[in-house]
This record gives C-alpha cells, sequence and structure tokens, in this order.
C-alpha cells in the first residue's frame, strides 16, 4: 500500500487517505492545524491506535510550527493544544502514549527554543512513524509462525496498514504469513457501524492480492461451526495489564465463539499499546460515538425516527479468551504481561 500519513515539513502539513471514503474514493485530507488533527481523529478520518499515535505526534509538529514565537504565552498556548490533542480520544492509549512522549523531550529542556523545538519534534514524529514499521513487521514475524500453510484466518476491523504507521499489526501477521510462502485466506467480518472490515480490510488485502472474502458480524458462529476458520487474528486499542484487550465492538464476541469453537484468539499489539498503568478490562474507558454512525449508512437513514441507539465503539476481551498476544517482543500470554512491566 502507498503511505497513507504523509507529513509536508515543508509546509508544516499533515496529508491522510481520508478513511471515511474508501474504498470507493481516494482523496487527502490536509491537517493545518490543531483543530484539523482533532478532527480527522475524532471523525475516523484516521483511526487504529497505531495511526493515531503517529497522527498525534505529528500534530504536536504542527502546533509547535503554528505557535508565535515573538509571543509571551506561547508556552502556555502549546501546552493546552497538546492536552487537548491527548482529549481528542479515550480509548486508543497510543494518542496519550504519543503525546506524552513528545511532552517528555520538551520537559528535559524546558527552556529551548520554539524553531528549535519544532525541529526536534519533527525529527522525534519521523522516527516513531519509522519505528512503527518496524515493529509491525517485528510482530509479523512472530505472528506467522502461528499460523499455518492453508489457513483461513477471520479478523475483525481492521488492523492493517490503514490502523498503523504501515504494514499493520494483525494484517501483519497475515502479510509476514504470505510472504514467507504460506497461502493464508482471510474472513473479514465486515465490522457494523463503521464497517472497518468491508471497507477497509478488503480495500488493503484486495490491493495486496491476498485472498479475502467480507463476511457478515453475525455469521461469525456459523463460520467457525462449519469448521471454515483456523484462527483469529485482530488488533486492540488497548490492552491492561492483565491482558485484557479492548477492541472495535463485536471483538468480545468473536472470542467466545472462538473459544466455543477450541479456534485459536490472537491479538496482534505493539508494546505502545499495552497499558500497565491500567490494572484490568474495567478501567479501561469506552467510547461512545454519534448514533448516526447506526441510524444512517452514508446520507440514507435506515431506522425510524426517535428511536434510541447504542453505539459504542468498543469492546473488552478477557484476558482467559485470548491464546496469546503477538508483539515485537514474541508471542507472549496475557498472564506473562507483568514479566514485562518496568
Amino acid at each position: 500500500m502507498q503511505p497513507h500519513i504523509q507529513f509536508k515539513p515543508e509546509s508544516n502539513e499533515l496529508h491522510l487517505l481520508d478513511q471515511r471514503l474508501l474504498p470507493r474514493t481516494e482523496e487527502w485530507f490536509v491537517c493545518r492545524n490543531m483543530d484539523d488533527i482533532i478532527f480527522a481523529l475524532k471523525e475516523m478520518v484516521i483511526r487504529g491506535a497505531p495511526a493515531i499515535g503517529v497522527t498525534a505526534a505529528y500534530g504536536c509538529c504542527i502546533a509547535a510550527g503554528n505557535a508565535d514565537p515573538s509571543s509571551s504565552h506561547w508556552v502556555t498556548d502549546l501546552d493546552r493544544q497538546l492536552t487537548e490533542l491527548a482529549q481528542a480520544r479515550p480509548t486508543a492509549v497510543n494518542l496519550q502514549w504519543a503525546v506524552n512522549l513528545m511532552r517528555e523531550t520538551w520537559n528535559v529542556r524546558p527552556d529551548i527554543q520554539l524553531g528549535e523545538l519544532h525541529r526536534m519534534w519533527i525529527a522525534q514524529a519521523e522516527e516513531l512513524h519509522r519505528q512503527d514499521d518496524k515493529i509491525n513487521r517485528e510482530m509479523g514475524r512472530h505472528g506467522a509462525a502461528l499460523l499455518q500453510n492453508g489457513d483461513t484466518v477471520m479478523t475483525h476491523c481492521n488492523a492493517g496498514a490503514l490502523a498503523t504507521g504501515a504494514y499493520g499489526t494483525a494484517l501483519g501477521v497475515i502479510r509476514a504469513a504470505v510472504e514467507s510462502g504460506k497461502r493464508i485466506h482471510v474472513l473479514a467480518n465486515e465490522t457494523r457501524p463503521f464497517l472497518q472490515g468491508a471497507r477497509l480490510t478488503a480495500y488493503e488485502l484486495a490491493q495486496d492480492e491476498i485472498p479475502v472474502t467480507v463476511c457478515c458480524d453475525n455469521a461469525v458462529g456459523l463460520l467457525m461451526a462449519k469448521g471454515m476458520v483456523q484462527a483469529v487474528v485482530v488488533g486492540a486499542d488497548r490492552v491492561a495489564a492483565n491482558g485484557d484487550a479492548a477492541n472495535k465492538i463485536g471483538t468480545y464476541t468473536v472470542a467466545v465463539l472462538a473459544k466455543r469453537h477450541n479456534i485459536p484468539f490472537y491479538v496482534a499489539v505493539p508494546f505502545s499499546t499495552i497499558d500497565f498503568a491500567t490494572a484490568s478490562g474495567e478501567d479501561i474507558p469506552i467510547e461512545e460515538r454519534t448514533p448516526l454512525e447506526v441510524t444512517h449508512i452514508q446520507d440514507r437513514q435506515i431506522t425510524p425516527d426517535e428511536v434510541p441507539v447504542l453505539n459504542f465503539a468498543f469492546d473488552v476481551t478477557p484476558a482467559e479468551l485470548i491464546t496469546a498476544l503477538i508483539t515485537e517482543k514474541g508471542v507472549i500470554k496475557p498472564g506473562e504481561l507483568r514479566n514485562f512491566k518496568s
């Protein structure tokens, strides 16, 4: 896939492939200020925990580049913008993680000049972006060994290149298996209501010529009962210290069904998505999104007027339902995370 997150240092702009319009339309959303960045995050122009982290890092660069060095208030103004950015979405821990990384480099040099801070942050954000690609490929290498030649692998939501800086977490595992010579077929759950599986996972895999079939979310149990699924690989937006994993709504259901049918259920995540400060899934904040995502498909309303809607964006899969976490440090049982807590 072409790079879908492109920072332009000469103009201090971030260009994002607008994921709201895929797969039919490929258009770029240009972020020139913090309002644009926060809009892109909240409105799902960009989504997926690692991609949110990369975007947030570049957002800090844009804020610094737009600040007025002649103003006596630029420090407090920039600090306020970073706080607003970190709060743009609640569940994906990579957002706060990336903003905190940028803050830490600033805190080390609190008297730094604005221009130098801007240049330093650009270098840091670009390195974070490069590292995301490297980490995903390491995860892919570890995870590919878990898949057998000829396997059909189910995914839920999109955890591919579009959800990361490049390559992908769950889809990175699949890509790595295919690159190693294994024949892999993917069942992409459509993932209502935003249809990340039907629109984005299918789009990515079709571009890479990896066989993919889109499935209705409520067909998961039937497909497993028929023996049509050999493994499930998903991503996550946050993993708690005990191994509970928050991912797109419906993931918990898939995990329960996988357990019922003795199908391994893997969660592919970088360590930046593991939140050791959160004890368990009960403590992970679950984002609620606009009812319009449920009541409408594009601009067409499909539900009766004035009928209430629940639109939780994520659910939590308990650690006991997770066969293993696939990370850049290897394949880890959820209960083993305590060995990595610093």
